[in-house]
């Protein structure tokens, strides 16, 4: 074995070899895989093989569709059969909600170039034959579909990794991984040490203790799978007989289970509630190919729905369950980048579909080792969207609750309740007695809207019909009525949003943005590397705040900051909550290393409030004796005041578009500051929540990451021209940014006003046609309440980047006529939000 590498990946599951194998494919051959038995001996050898292309995540799909294009040219390149059935993908919708979630998918994967079929009963029967059709409304056809072999799969790409110069070492446990004074890492095994420049981690269930030699808690926990083999049916091998193809993967969502033909038999696989984590404090040293005891008893109820479906399933006995580990992560989804607070330190892990996103896993990470940067948006599995806060306790009740909900209905305005109620704003009791329903991000607790007192579903709106799973609500916490019904369409909450928008626009609103990120950069090199850093000028003048985005080296947007200068060489930094570690990590790792600037963490410190309205001035005119007329407290600066006793930093900027100010405060403080406020404003005020906000920045044409921001979108395509400061010296990505708009963008920044739409809105990921072809895609939609119309963000040609252009837009399989409008619909001159 040598003693240096410059990548060495460990773990030699399908993932690992995938890694290693587009590492090498991109030039870099000097890399290592160690594996501490054989290879697939982990989770790999005992997967189904399946490669389900659905998914609602923009990074999965993205990798889903490589993993399934590459796959079948792999034989080709390396002379090994990887085993791929092409025999489609069939997913039934036995309910409205279900088939409102599958058109909402179709347009997603028409945006991102998947091929995908809508199919009648009578479709379905026909390719199914052994299926019964009663209750399904439609089903959904992948082509490209299918299942694997994965250990053949593994194989040939180990063989093409070795072909193009790489090597992969079997049998070899890793002791320990040490970083260097120079930041190369020391992997040391039972059979020597490696030196290299980088480390991927890429071990399944072994995650958490490959992440504890280097100090991470990564967030991956196993859970059991089972799935049970049959005997062979006498249908199946007369089909066979015949030369008939292969019926091909049959999932029932709303049974929780899929199915296809395995030897002339079938295989099912449900995904049960009750599915307990497995490996808590990892595997033992001498696990191989190891399953655990079977338990079918837990399994009934998904057997017995199988069984209504497909009755042949009844006809045969079993010949085989498996019941083996599959990582998991929170929200399902695996982490693949950096490390947060480690240089160089890769992860590739909590994958609960490691066969389909093998191969887009391996290519998305190695352009991000190789390149600096990821081809795609990869902010759906990027590492850093877990916080400190997810820990063992929470990685238990999270993981077991992504793996029962994986056939769900995954709605866009779903809440999951494991694990909830865990970091909590000291008003978090204050705006529940308000009548807060709340959301969460980034662990933290904050009002997505507020019901009236007294108000619940009622049990006609609790369901979405006669199936499995047909959960469409939050579970209430004890006896708490049940306010909220999930949907894709405007559902029970849609109104009392837009009477909290109203409100705000009339008299005055209190909204707890205390989850944004914060932190302060301070020092005698501060100014001098912000502005190297960041596209905006910094802040020149204390009590001056800009907007300002980091972007990455081609320029496209990585992430967005508020920049206030709070003193001298002193700068508060504020981005979005749901990204602190990502963009706090890149911040970072980015200071200089003379100790010329300093980082402080300040999230969990500062507490948060948004006044905005008409009547904000009045109302915190009444708490401080500070001047607030707009004259000597104008828009887009921050100063100290006073709100009663409570000292705070006031800044005139929001999220909504009304006249207002942030109020940045000591969080201990907090209550006391909201309670001051409720004194004081009488009727005037409300409470609103988040989706209140999201409407209202609709219609200034506000922008999110990665919805409307993102590292695809150069900074000048995402409408950011008035934020890039081409006077200074320069900053990240300056070069590359100004040689994008020299050559000509591909995508322009567009507002939309949707017509004709009466129950649904645009949510993300719509496609945009001209004339039925398609030329952009909807980044973000909602209802604006201020202006009255249905309103679409969206990319699209910048040749119809022009107001009055007439387009079209697929809302849950429908074609609207939309079209382009000026940005920001709602106060164009900012005359309310300056007042």
């Amino acid at each position: 074995m040598k003693t240096s590498a410059r990548v060495v990946v460990i773990g030699g599951g399908v993932v690992g070899v995938a890694t290693l194998y587009h590492l090498a494919k991109l030039g870099w051959t000097d890399v290592m895989l160690i594996e501490r038995k054989e290879l697939t001996s982990g989770s790999t050898w005992h997967a189904a093989g399946l490669l389900p292309l659905f998914n609602l995540s923009y990074s999965v799909g993205k990798m889903h569709q490589y993993s399934v294009g590459l796959y079948p040219a792999l034989e080709a390149e390396t002379g090994l059969n990887v085993g791929f059935s092409n025999v489609s993908n069939i997913r039934l919708a036995c309910t409205q909600d279900r088939l409102d979630e599958y058109k909402y998918y179709m347009g997603i994967a028409r945006t991102i170039g998947v091929e995908v079929d809508l199919i009648t009963p009578e479709e379905l029967k026909a390719i199914w034959p052994l299926c019964d059709t009663t209750g399904v409304l439609a089903a959904i056809r992948h082509p490209a579909d299918g299942y694997i072999q994965p250990a053949d799969l593994t194989q040939a790409f180990a063989r093409g990794a070795r072909q193009m110069g790489a090597a992969i070492h079997r049998n070899t446990v890793v002791t320990a991984i040490t970083q260097q004074p120079n930041g190369e890492w020391l992997v040391s095994t039972d059979q020597g040490d490696v030196l290299c420049e980088h480390v991927v981690s890429a071990t399944g269930s072994f995650a958490r203790q490959t992440g504890a030699m280097v100090g991470l808690d990564i967030p991956v926990i196993p859970v059991e799978h089972q799935y049970i083999v049959t005997e062979q049916h006498p249908a199946i091998m007369e089909r066979k007989r015949q030369g008939l193809p292969e019926m091909g993967v049959l999932r029932e969502s709303d049974a929780s289970y899929y199915m296809r033909e395995e030897a002339g038999g079938l295989l099912l696989g449900p995904y049960e509630i009750g599915a307990p984590i497995c490996y808590p404090n990892g595997p033992s040293a001498n696990s191989e190919y190891e399953l655990f005891p079977e338990d079918l008893d837990r399994l009934l109820p998904y057997v017995e729905a199988a069984i209504a479906r497909v009755p042949a399933f009844a006809e045969v006995g079993i010949k085989r369950v498996y019941n083996g580990a599959i990582a998991y992560t929170p929200d399902g989804s695996p982490i693949v980048g950096p490390a947060a607070g480690l240089k160089n330190f890769w992860l590739n892990e909590g994958h609960s579909f490691g066969i389909t996103a093998a191969g887009g896993a391996g290519w998305q990470l190695a352009h991000w080792i190789v390149d600096g940067e990821p081809t795609i948006d990869m902010t759906g599995v990027d590492p850093r969207r877990f916080g400190d806060y997810a820990g063992f306790g929470y990685l238990h009740a999270k993981t077991e609750e992504a793996y029962a909900k994986v056939f769900t209905v995954h709605y866009p305005d779903e809440e999951r309740e494991a694990a909830r109620g865990l970091r909590r704003t000291p008003c978090y009791d204050r705006m529940k007695a308000k009548g807060a329903v709340f959301g969460t991000v980034f662990g933290w607790e904050r009002p997505n809207w507020f019901a009236p007192e007294g108000y619940e579903l009622s049990e006609d709106e609790k369901g979405s019909g006669d199936v499995l799973l047909s959960h469409n609500y939050p579970t209430p916490d004890g006896e708490a009525p049940v306010q909220e019904k999930w949907s894709f369409r405007r559902s029970n909450y849609f109104e009392h949003v837009g009477a909290e928008c109203r409100h705000v626009a009339a008299k005055a609103g209190l909204l707890d943005m205390s989850a944004f990120a914060k932190c302060e950069i301070s020092g005698p090199g501060a100014e001098a590397w912000l502005d190297g850093l960041l596209t905006n000028a910094v802040p020149k003048t204390i009590g001056r705040v800009t907007l300002s985005y980091l972007l990455t080296a081609n320029g496209g947007v990585r992430s967005e900051f508020t920049v206030y200068k709070s003193g001298p060489q002193r700068f508060y930094l504020v981005s979005a909550g749901a990204y602190e570690k990502h963009d706090q990590d890149y911040l970072r790792k980015a200071m200089p290393k003379d100790g010329s600037v300093s980082f402080e963490r300040l999230t969990t410190a500062m507490g948060v409030l948004v006044l905005a309205g008409p009547k904000s001035r009045e109302i915190l005119g009444k708490l401080t004796s500070t001047d607030l007329s707009s004259a000597v407290f104008p828009w887009l600066t921050g100063k100290k005041i006073s709100i009663g006793a409570a000292q705070v930093e006031a800044l005139r900027v929001n999220f909504v578009g009304e006249a207002g100010w942030e109020i940045h405060h000591p969080i201990e403080m907090q209550n006391y500051i909201f309670d001051k406020f409720f004194e004081v404003g009488g009727d005037d005020l409300k409470p609103f929540g988040i989706r209140a906000m999201d409407s209202m920045r609709l219609e200034k044409s506000y922008k999110l990451i990665p919805r409307e921001l993102s590292v695809e979108y150069s900074a000048y395509e995402s409408g950011l021209g008035r934020f890039i400061g081409l006077r200074k010296p320069g900053f990240l990505g300056r070069d590359a940014l100004l040689a994008r708009k020299e050559k000509g963008e591909a995508n322009a920044f567009v507002t939309l006003e949707v017509h004709g739409i009466t129950d649904a809105d645009a949510r993300g990921g719509e496609p945009i046609l001209l004339n039925g072809e398609m030329i952009g895609r909807a980044t973000s939609g909602g209802y604006g309440w201020r202006i009255g119309k249905s309103l679409a963000l969206a990319m699209v040609d910048p040749s119809l980047a022009v107001a009055g252009t007439a387009l079209e837009i697929v809302i849950l399989g429908t074609v609207y006529q939309a079209t382009v409008i000026a940005d920001s619909p709602y106060d164009p001159a900012n005359d309310v939000l300056k007042g």
